[in-house]
């Protein structure tokens, strides 16, 4: 019995260490930067109102000195603080390439004996340009500097030249001792496909990120120590275009002409020994270099590759081969910063639902569903059979593949080499579809009297960015499940490593979807590294006179309509709007101040813009519902829109300006914000029928939402936001812009029934409509146009409000990263059951509840070092009890009662 109890003990201990531990936002990172990176972890006792007193870090260069607490680069020592979240590191500069393991401990109020977590790592990167060790950029060919275009204008004509040569490049070595680590930092603009002794390094899909080139490139780091052993070696390296050099072919599709210059090629292998030694392989002119396969790829128009071009053991040892060539020492861009975003990988693997013979002979196939994606395809015949594939959102009446609204010609072309079956998939490209249809080739089992290729398999692979899946959603109603999934399959198709638009024909990141389908986003993935990188391209992207371009990394000036897709305040403010939305979704105080230079220069750029306070340039509310085919905003007057953001920009620079202790400035932006909002109202606002310009839904809504209505008129502007939605059968009519703020407001003046009244149906244009028409992913018009994109996430507002609004998770105003939370679930139509949850920094967030007759029940989780505020529906004459006991709530108001919780499990019932 007391062996029994002792487990226990220890097992309550052992409870009580941290987990979950990253630095920089990432578990076990490679190549830091920061000379301070930012440590969080997440506490684990399950006991209630569990909160941390103080913490200790310790860090050292290995496991062995950390376990034993010797040889310490850092010892914060026991630090009494509540923190949990970005803790600076404080401990002896680091230094390039070097590994750092750390651990911490925690004390908490409960006062158990604090257990250490386990051990963390992180390791540094490449922090200056003497770090590369004399690498040099190399390539198979130089473009010349007369065709380079960083940012040509949208009407340049084509010089068209043919495609590019498309390399293999290659470095045979020798490891004479036993290795300790070994590191890879490597960059390849476009993009890169590295193998090690034939084999392929790591699952990264169109590494690394793209960026604005002219200004810089981004490296990536493998950690090789497990697959470096005494003996020779080969280090191969296949380049492709990507945004880097979009090749000028006739006959392929082509949205924009920049270039950069021909891919290249820059790395540095590093070795330590065990015997404490070290040595460098870097780039330069003794490696070699060759045409290889792919010998055609462009981020648009497709990917060719023709097997018999193949050299069999060229990434390996001993190898010999012909056509080979010393590499060209070349220029690159300027700087080289390490991928901190997660990559793009592969994950859901579909198989054709059903294929279908055309009259023309062509097969196609439908894979049910529309996501970013390639082909694989396995298949046997003759050397030299050719196979061509075109992917397509939608079909035509005749039931080929319809590229019309994605852009093309755009396929995927397969030689074949003749040998036996062949399998193949393309590296430097990808393309939203759910058809492909086939040219060339005969799926197997068909008759075949032509004896073309076979097609043993086809299918579709969805790539996307890795930022982990932390939040999940479902409901009674089968209609939320299914726009759930549709809002989320055009989330996954658009994250890559930007926010695109559209996984096909511009695969661009405009800006306007950060900010407005950020709030949506963040509840599904973790999206903090990716946001950074997306403040990053901003700040690379903005112009001198501070103007922040609509999309960003620019890579071409879309100057039709007067300049209206190169500046719209909608779109830049992204450069004030998402710095301050990282820091109160995850505590990020460093990004505030290096976003500041850049906020303050848009909002003075804004400011010479505006006449009498007034912003009348851009798009309005992009693709609202009106009499025309959507486009520029119809139904809202230019000018409320652009004015209500920069009313909101300034109220946040306005807070921004005294986080960082810069009171004069935040006096300035407070002033000239109430300049702004008078300005507004003088202009938009009538007094007399108590509505926004021309009483649409994204005027009223906007001016709601931004505080910008006078406290008095709220409830009238409210009461005219539902009478129009009322008059149109419970249709919307707000776009891009307004929707997210119409829900907002709606939600927070208590009528999300309005909501569930728009979204709850399928005879108008909105979610269901589009499912009705056979939408597998949110589509870029409410209409589902085929004329439009059928893979756009920038109308996904609703799942914002699935989590926050009809579930319940959100944070109070003054809250950060969710260190407050507020569940305030909201029952409406005929919503029985719903439940989420929500990995917040700081922990799971479980929130789950159900309609039962009369009574209301309701389960919820909050993560240990926080609080939260619930809030039960409440009628007079009901009561509340907890796991069965009775509970007397703090208050009741509005017919809700509010009870404050600390971490733990809860569950509420209210009879």
């Amino acid at each position: 019995m007391r062996y029994l109890f002792l487990l226990l003990l220890s097992g309550r201990l052992l409870a009580q260490a941290p987990a979950n531990l990253r630095c920089d936002y990432r578990v076990d990172p490679l190549g830091v930067s920061s000379a301070q990176p930012m440590l969080s972890w997440e506490l684990t006792n399950d006991r209630r109102d569990v909160l941390q007193k103080a913490y200790r870090i310790r860090v050292a260069e290995s496991p062995e000195d950390l376990k034993r607490g010797r040889n310490l680069v850092w010892d914060s020592g026991k630090v009494r603080s509540d923190a949990s979240i970005q803790v600076a590191y404080a401990g002896k500069p680091l230094e390039a390439t070097r590994k750092y393991y750390w651990k911490v401990c925690v004390w908490d109020n409960r006062k158990g004996r604090p257990d250490w977590s386990r051990t963390a790592s992180w390791q540094t990167g490449l922090l200056q340009r003497a770090d590369w060790k004399g690498a040099s950029w190399i390539a198979y060919e130089k473009l010349a500097d007369s065709l380079v275009a960083a940012l040509p204008p949208e009407g340049k004509k084509d010089k068209v030249q043919g495609g590019n040569i498309l390399p293999l490049i290659r470095k045979e070595f020798s490891v004479k001792k036993p290795v300790r680590s070994a590191t890879l930092f490597i960059a390849g603009p476009g993009h890169f496909d590295a193998s090690l002794d034939g084999q392929r390094i790591g699952d990264h899909f169109l590494d690394a990120g793209w960026t604005k080139y002219d200004k810089e490139a981004q490296y990536v780091t493998f950690d090789l120590t497990d697959r470096l052993k005494e003996g020779n070696h080969a280090l191969g390296v296949m380049l492709g275009n990507g945004f880097y050099y979009v090749p000028p072919v006739k006959n392929r599709y082509r949205k924009l002409k920049s270039m950069f210059g021909y891919p290249k090629l820059i790395a540095r292998l590093q070795v330590r020994y065990a015997d404490g030694t070290s040595e460098d392989m870097v780039t330069d002119a003794s490696w070699q270099t060759a045409p290889g396969p792919v010998t055609f790829s462009s981020i648009y128009g497709g990917e060719d590759y023709d097997a018999r071009l193949e050299q069999p053991g060229w990434d390996q040892a001993g190898f010999r081969g012909q056509g080979w060539k010393p590499a060209l020492v070349v220029d690159g861009p300027p700087s080289l910063i390490p991928q901190t975003q997660e990559p793009l990988k592969v994950f859901e693997t579909f198989s054709p639902k059903k294929k279908q013979q055309h009259a023309n002979g062509d097969w196609v196939y439908d894979f049910g569903q529309n996501a970013s994606a390639i082909i694989r395809l396995r298949v046997r015949g003759k050397a030299g059979d050719t196979l061509r594939l075109y992917p397509g959102e939608l079909l035509k009446e005749d039931g080929t593949a319809d590229q019309q609204a994605s852009g093309g010609p755009s396929y995927f072309q397969y030689i074949l080499r003749g040998d036996g079956e062949e399998t193949w998939q393309p590296q430097f490209t990808y393309y939203g579809f759910r058809y492909v249809q086939v040219k060339g080739g005969i799926p197997a089992g068909e008759a075949n009297p032509a004896h073309r290729p076979e097609i043993l398999e086809l299918t579709s692979l969805h790539v996307r960015n890795a930022a982990p899946a932390i939040g999940d959603f479902t409901c009674s109603n089968d209609l939320f499940n299914r726009t759930h999934t549709l809002i989320d399959w055009a989330i996954r198709s658009n994250m890559a490593s930007v926010f695109t638009d559209c996984p096909h024909r511009e695969k661009l990141g405009w800006l306007e979807e950060l900010h407005l389908m950020g709030g949506s986003v963040r509840y599904r993935y973790d999206i903090a590294t990716l946001l950074r990188k997306a403040v990053r391209d901003m700040q690379q992207s903005q112009l001198p006179n501070g103007l922040v371009p609509e999309i960003s990394p620019e890579y071409v000036q879309f100057d039709w309509g007067g300049g209206i897709f190169r500046d719209s305040p909608e779109w830049g403010s992204s450069a004030i709007i998402v710095p301050w939305y990282l820091y109160q979704w995850f505590g990020d105080g460093d990004v505030l101040r290096e976003s500041y230079p850049m906020m303050q220069r848009y909002i003075a750029y804004l400011g010479t813009k505006a006449d009498g306070h007034i912003l009348r340039q851009g798009l309005g509310d992009w693709y609202d519902l009106g009499p025309k085919a959507p486009g520029v905003s119809q139904l809202t007057p230019m000018g409320v829109t652009g004015t209500a953001i920069y009313y909101y920009d300034l109220n946040i620079l306005e807070k921004v300006a005294a986080f960082l202790g810069k009171d004069a400035d935040a006096e300035q932006y407070r002033n000239l914000a109430a300049s702004v909002k008078k300005a507004f109202n003088t202009t938009f606002f009538h007094a007399d029928t108590k509505q926004y310009a021309t009483n649409s839904q994204t005027a009223n809504a906007m001016a709601l939402f931004m505080k910008l209505a006078d406290p008095q008129d709220e409830k009238a502007i409210v009461d005219h936001i539902v009478q129009d939605i009322r008059s149109r059968n419970n249709s919307l009519t707000a776009g891009d812009i307004g929707y997210r703020y119409l829900l907002r407001a709606l939600e927070d003046a208590g009528r999300s029934d309005v909501i569930y009244d728009m979204n709850s149906r399928s005879d108008v244009p909105g979610y269901g409509y589009q499912l009705a028409q056979g939408a597998t992913a949110l589509t870029e018009s409410w209409q589902a146009l085929a004329a439009s994109s059928n893979n756009h996430f920038m109308l996904g507002h609703l799942m914002e409000w699935l989590y926050a609004g009809l579930v319940g998770i959100k944070q109070t105003e003054a809250s950060v990263a969710f260190r407050n939370t507020v569940i305030y679930p909201q029952p409406v139509g005929d919503v029985t059951f719903a439940g989420a949850s929500y990995g917040s920094p700081y922990g799971h967030i479980r929130c789950e509840w159900r309609r039962e007759g009369s009574a209301f029940s309701l389960q919820v989780r909050i993560p240990p070092n926080t609080r939260a505020m619930v809030y039960l529906p409440m009628k007079p004459g009901r009561h509340i009890t907890e796991s069965g006991r009775a509970v007397q709530p703090e208050a009741v108001e509005n017919d809700r009662a509010r009870i404050v919780v600390g971490s733990g499990e809860y569950h509420f019932r209210v009879e």
